[in-house]
């Protein structure tokens, strides 16, 4: 059997190339998945479970419908779908994850994450992120109408875009001694993550050990999955 891992899709209704890459996918997924595991930025923006949005639902549906076929899915809280919670999960059929999640993969135990937190020279990100994770925070948002909430999440997007224009591109990848430190704390030498939309495998040295930091890519205008089974993982770009 095979297990699969995405990230950073950002499906959004002006987005329907990405979603009906995301279908056809899901579709495919029906052949031989044992697990898919969604890391984070699913969504470019979550509102709340009573999101509306008849694009959401159709992905929620094909979800749900491939949690029936028999595959497991599992879903990561990203920087951009912070919000996604029970309902959701009701609805689709997925197993909301901690932000840091070791799982054994066919002997070996790897650490899944979003990946945000481990770029902790952006500290003006970092700090937006404690702010957005405060229970008392979500739970003032989520009282909000959704128009007032969906007009708060532009107001956000058009910041950090700016915000992003103005800051030296190592300042938002990992940092490597966070990389190093986290994979020490949870006694892993693979981690797995998104979140920086560089597609890549690293190898390092860890203690001594050879240790592998995988990074997927987002779906902006390809896909990005790792598939990994008792032969070990492969990153590909799926073409749309």
């Amino acid at each position: 059997m095979t297990t699969l891992f995405i990230s950073d899709l950002h499906l959004a209704p002006g987005q329907p190339p990405i979603t009906e890459q995301f279908l056809g996918f899901l579709e495919q997924a029906r052949r031989g998945t044992d697990a898919l595991y969604i890391l984070g930025d699913l969504f470019d923006a979550w509102l709340g479970d009573d999101d509306p949005e008849p694009e959401y639902r159709r992905v929620i549906e094909a979800l749900r419908s491939l949690r029936a076929s028999g595959t497991r899915l599992y879903f990561t809280h990203g920087n951009r779908d912070f919000l996604v919670g029970a309902r959701f999960c009701a609805e689709s059929g997925c197993e909301l994850l901690d932000e840091h999640t070791v799982v054994p993969l066919y002997g070996e135990r790897v650490l899944l994450m979003h990946g945000d937190l481990l770029c902790t020279d952006d500290v003006e990100y970092q700090a937006f992120r404690r702010m957005v994770r405060d229970a008392a925070w979500q739970r003032r948002m989520l009282a909000m109408p959704i128009a007032e909430r969906a007009a708060l999440a532009q107001q956000v997007k058009t910041q950090t875009r700016a915000a992003v224009m103005s800051k030296a591109e190592d300042i938002m990848d990992v940092n490597p001694k966070t990389v190093e430190d986290t994979m020490r704390r949870f006694g892993v030498r693979t981690l797995l993550h998104g979140h920086t939309h560089r597609p890549n495998v690293h190898r390092l040295t860890l203690d001594g050990e050879d240790a592998t930091r995988i990074v997927l890519g987002d779906w902006y205008t390809q896909g990005s999955v790792v598939t990994w089974d008792e032969k070990g993982f492969r990153l590909d770009a799926l073409p749309r």
